[in-house]
């Protein structure tokens, strides 16, 4: 029999400690400093805000900062227009709500852009901070629905794309080492990590046979020796350790390591830990509550396949 002992309510517990800000993030951008500030002013108790004074500086800062929930834009800026300036945000962040502010009737232009998608809404100015704020707590509630359903489309995507491939790679890969190394590729860029490591275990120790995926750019890292794994191996467990949070074990022994995230599966059988799924992440909170449900799911399979090729 082939089973993990998940920590599960712990590990949610770490998540939720080591998490960041959750006020939504939205972005402002206007050209006009005093109405700038007065945006920041309105959104800052409730969102966390970033503030840009030209479409190219917002796109600067979304490289940067990654997706926000809502951008509010003015539309009649220098050099780039409101809608030209949303129009570039769709392809990357498709979620994300877009809302105007415009002082002139710009109806061809604004026609355009919301019946393409571009823009939820526009305001006209002056606008209300009340009325506005309202408005920006709806288009919250829109990116909400909207990214929770993405999120679980790609969860599925995620969960069927790892279910093929442990039935495909033993399939087509006779030698172990090959297979341990497939399936740690298939890991490790299915979930971004910066390193994935897929090591077997005899008499509760790392031994040398293991497959490895590393990402770009990213220095292998050596997991014996490592008290996580150690700890995941005598207490049959998925282990967890986030940098920065509260609850996270063996601080000092990561203090100096460009571990932003680390996550260790045992894989089971025989009431013996036989492999380890070993991920990493550089940089911190790389791992969602889904993604480790869906590792806890695949690692009873992932034991499974691995039990009938030794």
């Amino acid at each position: 029999m082939t089973h993990v002992i998940p920590e599960l309510d712990t590990i949610d517990g770490q998540l939720v400690a080591g998490g960041r800000s959750q006020k939504p993030k939205i972005l402002v951008v206007d050209d006009e400093p005093d109405n700038l500030d007065l945006l920041y002013r309105t959104f800052r108790r409730e969102f966390q805000v970033f503030k840009a004074s030209s479409g190219k500086d917002a796109l600067t800062v979304l490289t940067a900062e990654g997706e926000v929930a809502v951008i509010i834009s003015d539309q009649r800026m220098p050099e780039m227009k409101g809608t030209e300036f949303l129009s570039k945000t769709v392809p990357q962040f498709p979620n994300t709500v877009r809302i105007i502010l415009t002082g002139f009737t710009d109806v061809e232009d604004l026609v355009e852009a919301i019946n393409s998608g571009q823009v939820y809404k526009y305001i006209t100015k002056p606008w209300d901070p009340n009325e506005l704020k309202e408005v920006v707590r709806r288009a919250t509630e829109t990116y909400e629905s909207l990214r929770q359903r993405t999120d679980e489309l790609t969860r599925a995507q995620k969960q069927a794309y790892l279910l093929k491939a442990l039935v495909e790679i033993p399939r087509d890969v006779d030698v172990l080492a090959d297979c341990l190394e497939k399936i740690a590729v298939v890991f490790g860029e299915t979930f971004s990590t910066s390193q994935c490591v897929l090591e077997q275990v005899s008499e509760g120790q790392l031994s040398e046979l293991k497959g490895q995926y590393t990402a770009s750019g990213q220095t292998s890292y050596a997991f014996s020796g490592d008290p996580l794994v150690a700890e995941a191996i005598a207490s049959q467990a998925i282990k967890l350790f986030i940098h920065n949070s509260s609850a996270a074990p063996h601080a000092e022994f990561y203090a100096n390591k460009d571990v932003g995230t680390h996550l260790v599966v045992p894989l089971i059988a025989k009431d013996t830990v036989f492999f380890v799924l070993c991920l990493q992440w550089s940089k911190d909170f790389a791992l969602s509550q889904e993604d480790i449900s869906i590792l806890y799911l695949l690692s009873n399979q992932l034991a499974l396949v691995l039990s009938c090729l030794e």
